[in-house]
């Protein structure tokens, strides 16, 4: 696992787990965003117009450090393409396609899925095993979405409504649990800002591009108005910039397991936006949800270390 750990670049002082918490809180605003946009703006137009964004605000800061590389970068070009088709290219394209269709509910539900395929597909590929208390962190956190979801009620699941979007939701689960085992495979020496230069450019080269031309051709367009415009600003620098330097930072520090858990917390932080924003109200489940969430995060990340 040396080529996950040994980032010269890292900050010695930054808390891996504050990180994927503000990760969380990013991604739970990106998802409320998308569905609120998902009328003015199809998914494919607005997974392309985020990155291409997104890497215009970081041109500055990768242009240089990526032409010092530019020998890493073609040595470990293959490995650096699959990880940018996979969490920039596939895992934003399925999303924003299944926000245009599913409810919020169910988004919620399969998004949790997320930790637990981390972990399985980590023993597949690596053999990568879970601690004792790794597995009671999961159980628990993963009982504190069922609660939320469910409203308190385990019946008022068998009642949910599943259609395309959420197969897409559970496309974008893999893919992102994929995109984090596989971020051990980060080559030895690229520094952060070269490595998310080369993930984004090869997610829009290979994948976004490709799709938004075809979506033009189908006759789907964009509604561009000073919603959507903000829309998109937000898009690019908290779930894309922020997020994804804070995420891949997180995963180097603590490992694919531990930093999966805080995916948890995209529910719960989803919920606490609905209810600032859209004014939907705060009830006991929530609240015991979210402690079951917040305590199976703890037990999970606390202890003596384990396989990560």
């Amino acid at each position: 696992m040396a080529g996950v750990y040994n980032n010269p670049s890292r900050p010695a002082n930054a808390s891996p787990y504050l990180l994927l918490t503000l990760t969380a809180l990013f991604w739970a605003g990106n998802a409320v965003m998308a569905r609120a946009l998902h009328h003015l703006l199809p998914p494919a137009t607005m997974a392309f117009w985020r990155w291409v964004l997104a890497l215009l605000l970081l041109f500055p800061f990768v242009m240089r450090p990526m032409y010092e590389q530019r020998a890493l970068l073609r040595a470990n070009w293959a490995r650096l393409a699959l990880l940018g088709v996979l969490g920039v290219g596939c895992y934003n394209t399925f999303l924003y396609a299944a926000l245009q269709t599913t409810t919020a509910t169910n988004g919620v539900l399969i998004s949790s899925i997320t930790p637990l395929l981390i972990v399985l597909i980590g023993r597949a590929l690596f053999g990568v095993r879970m601690t004792p208390r790794q597995k009671v962190g999961i159980l628990l956190s993963l009982a504190g979405v069922v609660g939320i979801v469910s409203r308190g009620d385990i019946s008022v699941l068998a009642q949910l409504d599943f259609n395309h979007g959420d197969l897409l939701l559970v496309g974008a689960a893999f893919t992102w649990a994929l995109y984090t085992v596989l971020l051990r495979w980060r080559p030895d020496g690229i520094d952060t800002m070269t490595f998310l230069g080369a993930t984004v450019v090869g997610g829009i080269v290979l994948l976004m591009l490709p799709l938004y031309l075809v979506e033009l051709a189908s006759g789907r367009v964009a509604v561009w108005n000073a919603a959507t415009g903000a829309g998109v600003v937000y898009f690019a620098v908290f779930p894309s910039i922020l997020a994804y330097l804070f995420w891949n930072r997180g995963v180097q520090q603590v490992g694919a397991n531990r930093a999966g858990q805080f995916l948890y917390l995209v529910p719960v932080f989803g919920i606490a936006l609905a209810i600032t924003f859209l004014g939907e109200r705060l009830h006991l489940f929530h609240l015991v949800g979210a402690a079951l969430i917040f305590t199976g995060i703890y037990i999970s990340t606390t202890g003596t270390k384990g396989n990560t």
